[in-house]
């Protein structure tokens, strides 16, 4: 993708009335590009942006799990401005809780809004960008779809997921013009630990450890080493540069944890080379 220079560019942000994700239009917005902004509430995001000029923003109130609603959004943001050039799928919640835990209920909401409802905004945008021959895809994970903890089994699974979908569209799409990339936050100071995490309903006094890791969880706000608007400014920095990693982390301490798993991925592939190689047939 080569990014727009003699126009304004045009984005479409998922989950743009908290956190990483308001930060993020707010600086588009004030650097002058258009901005198509998902959100759940419209006034949610409107009061959150404040005094900013909203005149490059549309702001769409979408079920991004309702493939109809999200190609109507898209639909809406492409006569608007003409084109969409980047999209960042954004939206997204933690969960604090262990597996036995968890209920059907809490699996599938998890999986609707991380999986199926950026599978729905990727099916939507895709047309427009291959007839244009150009466009990325920003797909917002977090370090801990690199690498687990005790206690994130549900939003590690699922930002698992979204790391193997977004490997397996970049290899399809580059062919058409289009760069994708997988953004991996660390801890930033947003909502995310508060209004942005969920807890299971019903615990076990089984796993003390993740209690008190909750604990710790709840008192962290104010405390994380991220900038939200240093984390904007990667964003447009990304979407600048034509050539890029497949993954970006944010944060020192997610760049941090993405070495270390790298490490400990190459010793685990050693240690189990030599069992490996007996389940070959004889040549």
């Amino acid at each position: 993708m080569t990014y727009p220079t003699e126009r304004p560019a045009t984005w479409f942000v998922t989950g743009a009335s908290r956190g990483l994700g308001l930060q993020l239009v707010r600086t588009l917005l004030d650097v002058g590009v258009n901005v198509a902004a998902t959100t759940r509430s419209t006034e949610r995001l409107l009061g959150g942006l404040g005094a900013v000029d909203t005149s490059a923003l549309l702001p769409l109130e979408v079920r991004l799990t309702d493939q109809a609603d999200v190609a109507r959004a898209v639909a809406e943001a492409e006569t608007r401005f003409g084109s969409i050039d980047v999209v960042v799928n954004n939206a997204g919640y933690g969960y604090l809780g262990a597996v036995e835990e968890t209920t059907d209920a809490d699996i599938r909401a998890m999986f609707d809004v991380q999986i199926t409802g950026t599978w729905n905004v990727l099916r939507a945008v895709l047309p427009g960008m291959r007839a244009a021959g150009t466009g990325h895809i920003m797909n917002v994970s977090s370090i801990l779809g690199l690498v687990a903890f005790p206690g994130w089994a549900l939003y590690c699974a699922a930002k698992y997921a979204l790391e193997g979908l977004t490997e397996s569209l970049a290899a399809e799409v580059a062919g058409h013009g289009i760069r994708t990339t997988i953004v991996e936050p660390g801890y930033f100071d947003t909502d995310f630990l508060t209004s942005s995490l969920a807890l299971p309903e019903a615990t076990t006094d089984a796993y003390p450890a993740i209690r008190e890791m909750v604990t710790a969880h709840l008192a962290m706000p104010g405390t994380q080493l991220g900038d939200p608007a240093r984390a904007a400014a990667a964003f447009l920095s990304i979407a600048r540069q034509d050539t890029g990693p497949l993954r970006q982390q944010l944060g020192s301490d997610s760049s941090g944890f993405a070495a270390a798993k790298v490490d400990t991925l190459a010793a685990d592939i050693a240690a189990g080379r030599e069992l490996a190689l007996t389940t070959d047939r004889d040549r």
